[in-house]
């Protein structure tokens, strides 16, 4: 009987994408749930086996810390513009991959928070996150094609989260294996919130040569090269696009009042080069450096939109990995 394989490297932008700040962890909610629901059982059984159903979430899963820092640059809106600013990105995820008779869940919790050095008065948020869960699930639909199936409901605004920045974005996507060297990617991304809420995406992973592998997937297109077992080198892009809600007043203290509860669509594209350094087999360290050649603030409903006129260099570290 064939063994049952979904890779879990399968990535698409969805609102990059991107499980996050107000909610701590999903995981609690999971492991409650199972706890009350197993009472009755719990009961008849010996102590040793209450923590079964905690350890059998636990079994495997991935996670990743990563900050990036973008120097200073500028923006403009016309005769309006808003220089010399600098960019602090801070990303957490952590995702539990049980197995099921279904395929594998994706159960977990993401956060991701952006902060701006702009002055009081420019008519852009200082700081906006999001903070959200993630449930899905990928299935094996044949020995050839491999689905994803995920969620990601949570809050996307500011500091002061509120209902009105509740969301849910989700993905659909899927994987076809043309042959061990060839795997072709296909999916959508679909957000309520976004100027264009559904975006159709595409992407192959090609092993070239023993050491060279074209990665050429969403949000992270890259060409490897495997220097040693532990050591790959890279050269490609970070491509971010996600929606934020304003605070209902926020409009009114930067000088433009329909910007009040207003959607801001942030979009940049990064490129650069970097290495990963495998520490242990459930750690990878990340060092990229590189320049942001775009960058977009776009209050697409309310007509107000900044584009990048002066682009900066960034520096990126990230700790990742999967057990």
């Amino acid at each position: 009987m064939r063994r049952f394989r979904c890779r879990s490297d399968f990535r698409l932008s969805g609102g990059t994408g991107s499980v996050l700040a107000s909610i701590k962890s999903a995981r609690c909610i999971v492991v409650f749930a199972l706890f009350f629901s197993s009472l009755p059982v719990l009961a008849e059984e010996e102590k040793s086996d209450w923590f079964k159903p905690i350890l059998s979430l636990a079994k495997s899963g991935e996670y990743q810390v990563e900050e990036t820092y973008v120097g200073g640059a500028s923006v403009s809106r016309g005769a309006h513009t808003v220089s010399d600013f600098d960019e602090h990105d801070v990303g957490f995820r952590f995702i539990l991959t049980p197995r099921v008779k279904l395929g594998i869940l994706r159960l977990g919790v993401e956060w991701e928070h952006f902060s701006f050095g702009f002055s009081g008065k420019a008519p852009l948020p200082n700081t906006f996150q999001s903070a959200n869960l993630v449930l899905g699930l990928d299935t094996q639909i044949s020995d050839s094609i491999l689905m994803r199936f995920e969620v990601q409901p949570g809050f996307y605004g500011t500091n002061n989260a509120d209902a009105n920045q509740m969301n849910v974005p989700f993905i659909i996507g899927g994987s076809y294996i043309y042959n061990p060297n060839v795997q072709i990617i296909a999916g959508i991304s679909f957000d309520i919130e976004r100027d264009y809420p559904v975006i159709p995406a595409a992407g192959v992973r090609w092993k070239l040569s023993r050491q060279w592998v074209l990665n050429a997937v969403l949000p992270t297109p890259r060409l490897e090269y495997e220097a040693t077992k532990a050591v790959t080198l890279y050269a490609g892009a970070n491509i971010k696009q996600t929606n934020f809600r304003m605070e209902p007043d926020f409009g009114t203290s930067h000088g433009i009042k329909r910007l009040n509860n207003a959607v801001l669509s942030y979009s940049e594209v990064r490129g650069g080069i970097g290495g990963n350094w495998k520490l242990a087999s459930f750690a990878t360290l990340t060092v990229e450096a590189g320049y942001q050649p775009y960058r977009n603030f776009d209050f697409y409903r309310s007509n107000v939109r900044f584009h990048e006129t002066d682009s900066a260099p960034y520096v990126m570290i990230s700790l990742h990995g999967a057990f």
